[in-house]
């Protein structure tokens, strides 16, 4: 039977699983350094960093929604879907959808503005996927990021004397 719920500690073993299988799918697999220890201190520890909606089957998990509170001063609240995972043998069975309307509604639940999310411009399947939502697709923005090395030497080739 499947069973769409909130993610669990004890699920994080079987979801870093299902997040390296998207990894090698998207041929990124050695950039997940993430482990379930980090996992259970980031998602359920005092300060949560992001909430976890699996789909279970059988006691396995077979997808997974990733997603967290983000904020933009131009519309306000809104929620960033980091991860969609189902397993690639359970695909097309309409557990994506199921995983996806739940982070759709949680967003309403939280009065979110907005849904964002990134897809890779190959990843024809899965812009088929959104494009079903109706889903805006921009072109215009250029995703730009620093790795914690980066932002460490920033921090250290700019020492000043102000706090925040």
């Amino acid at each position: 039977m499947l069973l769409i719920r909130k993610g669990t500690p004890d699920d994080l073993p079987q979801a870093l699983s299902l997040i390296q299988e998207l990894a090698r799918f998207e041929n990124a697999l050695d950039e997940v350094v993430t482990t379930v220890e980090q996992m259970q201190v980031d998602g359920f520890g005092p300060n949560p960093a992001f909430k976890m909606i699996v789909a279970e089957f059988n006691g396995e998990l077979v997808g997974l929604a990733v997603y967290f509170l983000k904020y933009s001063t131009w519309k306000g609240k809104g929620i960033y879907l980091d991860d969609l995972i189902v397993k690639e043998s359970f695909r097309n069975h309409g557990i994506g959808k199921m995983l996806f309307n739940a982070v759709a509604e949680d967003s309403v639940l939280l009065n979110a503005k907005q849904l964002h999310w990134q897809v890779l411009d190959w990843n024809e399947n899965a812009i088929n996927f959104y494009k079903k939502y109706n889903a805006t697709f921009d072109n215009e923005w250029i995703n730009c990021k620093l790795s914690d090395i980066q932002l460490n030497d920033i921090i250290a080739n700019n020492k000043t004397n102000e706090s925040i």
